[in-house]
């Protein structure tokens, strides 16, 4: 199944695998002997639905939560159950891709106006008047 994260953007589910261990959150009793946490694995260098310019932006936004062998790894363990879990793990993931597929707007060098240059020029002029004020007079 095809899941949308962007107009024109896709992941196939298959792409990612869950494995669930024990969380070290909250769980009561219960903790010790259930797998709530889960482990979401996602190979971005052989995801083929992504082009090139997401997966270096994608690899640059998960920092150190990515392998040597490329693979996002999004441990999910805020919630008691296991479903809440899965749903956040997958919520964070697409959270990701989106953030990584929109490309970053190039800045556009511009250069002031004479006006601004102007109206520059007279604050520095009225701030050295007011310091000018504030100096000692000097003997005649």
């Amino acid at each position: 199944m095809m899941i949308r994260v962007a107009p024109g953007l896709f992941l196939d589910d298959a792409a990612f695998e869950e494995s669930f261990v024990q969380a070290p959150g909250p769980g009561g009793q219960n903790v010790n002997k259930v797998a709530t946490a889960v482990q979401l694995r996602f190979d971005v260098r052989g995801c083929p639905t992504l082009p090139e310019a997401v997966k270096a932006r994608l690899a640059r936004l998960a920092g150190r939560r990515l392998t040597k062998e490329g693979v996002l790894v999004l441990m999910a363990h805020r919630h008691r159950t296991r479903e809440r879990n899965r749903a956040d793990a997958a919520e964070r993931l697409l959270a990701l891709v989106r953030a990584a597929a929109v490309a970053p707007v190039r800045r556009k060098p511009t250069r002031p106006s004479a006006g601004q240059r102007r109206q520059r020029l007279e604050a520095k002029v009225l701030r050295g008047g007011v310091k000018a004020l504030r100096r000692t007079p000097q003997p005649e």
